[in-house]
């Protein structure tokens, strides 16, 4: 069969998908409150018919993909080579820097405060006492950053990615997706092709500038808290430019260098302060905390991955979640795909559907369950500051109450601006992938989407935060055709995975 090893630049992909990007902030500068409005409008009507779809190609995602690693099948080379081109360390810290990145330090501070406060829906009638309500408060942020979450970044739709790309020798583009279906066609001059690839970079677009503006608002206030620096438009843009500057250099140097410097010492960084906060924190009540919370998800994990009862506060918490990370999804796969050349399925599964989980639960549970401690001994230290100040507030009021506050309180900052880095030029590079085709896309198309990215961020700042938090629904609503996008690699990576085990067998017999 012929096959394509690269393409030349995609300019249909780049000017439909670029040009949507700026009409969206244009229209935001024209009338913030019309966009708003349709936003939400379009943000309500994902939720209500597609919530329940969503959920349910998490669980079968997740379902599937466990199934396949622990069958024969799970000790199946990805990629066409015996050695992996990076080293467990440094893979591990490049999946987690990456995926973890927009929830890594200011909703793991937030979210099971907010769960704490308000216990979410499903257990609201239990008549908890204070101290009992923490381990369902905890639980309900391993579910929403846990197993299904990560499972749908990376692991059926790699597996399809992977396939198409070194197997086949078709490019790393979120149409290969659909290759199974429709063959080489859809590489060319297809539709639906193009299509699948627009509606993936907008959805990751919106969700990576997203990010980067709140980045530079959460900034803002920490420097002023810690330094009294005037919390202002001026202060924003200079953070937003000093990310910018450190993704620009990151990903001109490529993904086997400036990525993956940049994850690993992160990494390194967020181990050392969660080693600091054990010591000096309340270390039993996390520990405890932890393992009781993950025991409690997994009593409960139909229930709480499949609850359907409150619509407004599935919208507002649960399927918000699940069309971020959908939006993610495709790009995310094809960056997992390349940088998991050599792993078994059995490996590029158990890490990202179980280990990065795991380690993102108990970053959660040393950041956020630090600040439940507090709010249970001394009430109102941190849940006050969070709905006076929200997310960027409660940060600062849990480290406030540390020995060692100001060092940490700078070390959660410095970590939450490379955290959004490695997102960013991660996601750069994924997307100059996908218009060349190619995994060594040219400099200048990954520097571009960067700086991109880094200006409309700043432009939808100017406008105010009701445009940032439009952005952050539109993620959602972006979501609805990725999802779409994602269905078919359910029933088709089983399919493939049977196909290598033959080509495989084929392969040692010659």
């Amino acid at each position: 069969m012929k096959t394509i090893n690269s393409l030349k630049m995609d300019w249909t992909t780049f000017a439909v998908s670029g040009g949507f990007l700026f009409l969206f902030v244009l229209f935001a500068l024209m009338d913030i409150h019309l966009v708003e409005g349709w936003v939400a409008e379009s943000f309500n009507w994902s939720v209500t018919y597609f919530g329940a779809y969503w959920q349910l190609l998490l669980l079968g995602n997740f379902a599937i993909g466990m199934i396949i690693a622990f069958s024969k099948y799970g000790k199946l080379k990805l990629g066409k080579i015996e050695k992996p081109e990076n080293g467990y360390f440094r893979w591990i810290s490049m999946i987690l820097c990456t995926l973890l990145a927009s929830g890594g330090v200011f909703w793991a501070a937030s979210e099971p405060i907010y769960h704490f406060m308000t216990t979410p829906p499903l257990f609201e009638n239990d008549g908890m006492t204070p101290q009992e309500a923490i381990i369902p408060a905890l639980s309900q942020s391993f579910v929403h950053w846990g197993f299904l979450a990560w499972a749908c970044l990376g692991t059926l739709t790699s597996i399809v990615l992977m396939y198409a790309h070194y197997h086949k020798g078709y490019p790393l583009k979120p149409r290969a997706i659909l290759y199974p279906i429709f063959g080489e066609k859809i590489f060319h001059k297809s539709v639906l092709g193009s299509t699948a690839d627009i509606v993936s970079i907008i959805a990751v677009a919106a969700g990576t500038m997203g990010p980067i503006g709140f980045l530079g608002l959460q900034i803002g206030y920490g420097l002023h808290f810690l330094f009294n620096i005037p919390n202002t438009l001026a202060t924003n843009i200079i953070v937003v430019g000093a990310l910018i500057i450190i993704a620009a250099v990151s990903v001109a140097s490529g993904v086997d260098k400036g990525i993956q410097f940049l994850s690993r010492v992160n990494v390194i960084f967020v181990v050392l302060l969660a080693a600091i906060i054990l010591i000096i924190g309340p270390t039993m009540f996390l520990i405890d905390s932890f393992i009781s919370a993950q025991a409690f998800q997994l009593q409960h994990f139909f229930e709480m991955n499949l609850y359907r009862g409150d619509q407004a506060w599935l919208g507002y918490w649960t399927i918000f979640f699940w069309g971020w990370f959908l939006g993610y999804a495709p790009m995310m796969a094809i960056f997992i795909s390349k940088i998991s050349r050599g792993r078994t399925i059995r490996e590029l599964i158990v890490a990202v559907s179980i280990m990065a989980p795991l380690v993102s639960n108990f970053w959660f549970a040393v950041v956020g369950g630090t600040g439940l401690s507090h709010e249970l001994n001394h009430p109102g230290s941190i849940s006050n500051p969070l709905g006076d100040g929200g997310m960027p507030a409660t940060l600062m009021a849990i480290t406030n109450q540390l020995p060692m506050g100001l060092w940490l309180a700078i070390g959660f900052l410095i970590v939450s601006i490379v955290f959004v880095s490695t997102t960013v030029d991660s996601i750069s590079y994924t997307v100059a992938v996908t218009l060349q085709g190619t995994e060594h896309p040219q400099k200048w198309i990954r520097v571009f989407w960067v700086v991109l990215f880094g200006i409309l961020s700043v432009v939808l700042l100017t406008i105010g935060e009701g445009s940032i938090q439009a952005l952050q629904n539109f993620i959602v609503v972006t979501a609805v055709p990725v999802s779409i996008l994602l269905l078919p690699p359910l029933w088709i990576a089983p399919k493939i995975v049977k196909k290598m085990a033959k080509e495989q067998n084929m392969e040692k017999e010659e």
